[in-house]
């Protein structure tokens, strides 16, 4: 599926920026916004891959499950970027771009939750 393709690149992109925002924080003087951009770039990575997995197998609701995983790939971009653009730029992405982004990815992991129990057995 055409979905399925796009969100492991996307998940393969994330990893990437993680592991770069890693580095950059272990050897950035004040980095501690770039840590956490890092590791929700990680978890969230990987939270994409194994939902897509889950999918694959019909142990998620396709439909919800396919919305939780988009959510974690935009929750984690608006949350990692909003928190490196402030550490490089000095400036916001928009107001509220992190908490935004903290709460799709929330409401995400509901959703996964959610796709479990309604999932065509």
């Amino acid at each position: 599926m055409a979905a399925h393709r796009l969100l492991i690149w996307l998940a393969g992109v994330m990893g990437a920026a993680g592991v770069a925002l890693a580095a950059a924080s272990a050897h950035g003087a004040d980095a501690s916004r770039l840590a956490s951009a890092s590791a929700m770039l990680l978890f969230h990575a990987s939270a994409i891959l194994a939902t897509i997995a889950l999918l694959t197998r019909g142990l998620l609701h396709g439909g919800i499950g396919l919305v939780a995983t988009f959510g974690f790939a935009i929750g984690a971009a608006l949350f990692a970027g909003d928190l490196t653009l402030r550490q490089y730029a000095g400036h916001a992405l928009f107001p509220m771009a992190a908490p935004t982004g903290g709460m799709v990815m929330i409401a995400s992991w509901l959703a996964v939750s959610v796709a479990a129990v309604v999932a065509k057995r």
